[in-house]
């Protein structure tokens, strides 16, 4: 007797989507290269710098969030994680925008707390990028 095994694809992140997400874990990535630069050397350029990565980086996970809370309403595209991903990039949001408030004070003024949230920004940009991709790619049922 052979058992059939028949598969089910789910489909993948949207192509859009994956470069919206990758590219903002890269744009908070920069902000903290940046803000670390400028703890290094006290040069104002990086304090701008970092600036406008947070603003990128908010923008794009901003339209990342927006398809994961689509993907999140939709019944097929709803996979195991998806409420933890769009969780987790609520969040990277929620922390780049304090980031960025705390940017747009003085340059004197925005250490060590700026620095602070761009590295608690990154590691969640980080994390939600990885369970992102995450998504399982196949959920076999044998009849």
């Amino acid at each position: 007797m052979a058992v059939i095994v028949q598969y089910r694809y789910s489909e993948a992140i949207h192509p859009l989507h994956a470069v919206l997400l990758s590219g903002s874990f890269a744009l908070f990535l920069g902000a903290l290269l940046s803000d670390i630069a400028y703890a290094k050397t006290f040069h104002i350029q990086w304090s701008n710098f970092a600036s406008w990565l947070i603003v990128g980086g908010l923008i794009f996970s901003g339209v990342a969030l927006v398809f994961a809370i689509a993907d999140l309403c939709r019944a097929h595209r709803r996979v195991p994680g998806i409420a933890a991903y769009t969780i987790l990039l609520a969040a990277t949001w929620l922390v780049g925008l304090f980031n960025a408030l705390m940017h747009a004070r003085d340059a004197w003024a925005m250490m060590p707390g700026g620095l602070i949230l761009s590295t608690i920004g990154t590691l969640l940009a980080a994390l939600a990028t990885w369970v992102g991709f995450r998504t399982p790619h196949f959920v076999g049922s044998a009849q």
